[in-house]
């Protein structure tokens, strides 16, 4: 089979407790094409002794303070060679050692490829799947109802990419997957769970915030009308999910 590249990014800001393993699971990837990128915002934690033990496969790093998580996602990105890429931010991580041989050995050459995500805590623990579940067909229409497929659960060829709107603070990552799935002919569902996502990063943390901003994106790109009926959808369904469970999920 034809191994394409694949340029990972992983964004980290003072997280020593939880970098190490997102580089191990980078590490521990069977796939032998992998570009690996980390984006540093100039940690004084302890983060950049962690990254340094994982410098054999590090394959560009830059320490350096930005201007919020989306411009470092952009200098991430530019520094990218990759035919695909994958943004793995801190703390999460790719779900098993051969998860980019599964991603890439579906079907060849599709523009997107998605999988399914688990949560997990702090202390590494399977909390679940997601509250919005993964649609078995994906297109830009698809986040009408909110995210349902997990930024770190999703590989984007680089040449449908474009950088983050750094307009929004918390969910600039809704806007780019839109912007690109509108320009992709052929996505793939994986139909395997590919990620893992540490739950309680900065849009939960800042949740009012994160949802005004994805009503915003999701207007400008569904309609207003369309929007309020969608949002009515949405709160019915987080309504029936806190009945039946007692808590929320992203």
């Amino acid at each position: 089979m034809a191994y394409p590249k694949v340029s990972i990014i992983t964004i980290v800001y003072n997280n020593v407790r939880n970098i190490g393993y997102t580089l191990s699971s980078v590490d521990q990837q069977t796939y032998p094409n992998i570009e690996y990128i980390v984006v540093d915002g100039k940690s004084n934690d302890g983060t950049l002794e962690v990254i340094e033990q994982y410098k054999d496969t590090i394959s560009k790093l830059v320490s350096e303070k930005d201007n919020g998580i989306y411009d470092a996602m952009n200098k991430g990105l530019s520094m990218a060679t990759g035919d695909y890429v994958l943004f793995l931010n801190s703390g999460d991580e790719l779900y098993s050692s051969n998860t980019l041989e599964k991603v890439f050995g579906n079907e060849d050459n599709a523009d997107i490829y998605y999988g399914e995500t688990k949560l997990i805590n702090e202390d590494r623990e399977i909390l679940g799947d997601r509250r919005h579940k993964t649609p078995e067909h994906f297109d830009w229409q698809s986040f009408k109802y909110g995210m349902n497929v997990c930024h770190q659960a999703i590989y984007i060829k680089r040449s449908l990419t474009t950088p983050y709107d750094l307009q929004y603070k918390l969910s600039s990552d809704i806007d780019w997957v839109i912007r690109a799935t509108k320009k992709a002919e052929k996505i793939v569902n994986v139909k395997d769970y590919v990620a893992k996502y540490l739950v309680g990063g900065m849009s939960q943390q800042r949740h009012k915030q994160s949802l005004k901003e994805r009503y915003e994106i999701f207007k400008k790109y569904y309609g207003f009308v369309p929007n309020l009926i969608n949002h009515a959808v949405i709160a019915g369904r987080l309504l029936l999910h806190r009945l039946r469970n007692g808590k929320t999920r992203d």
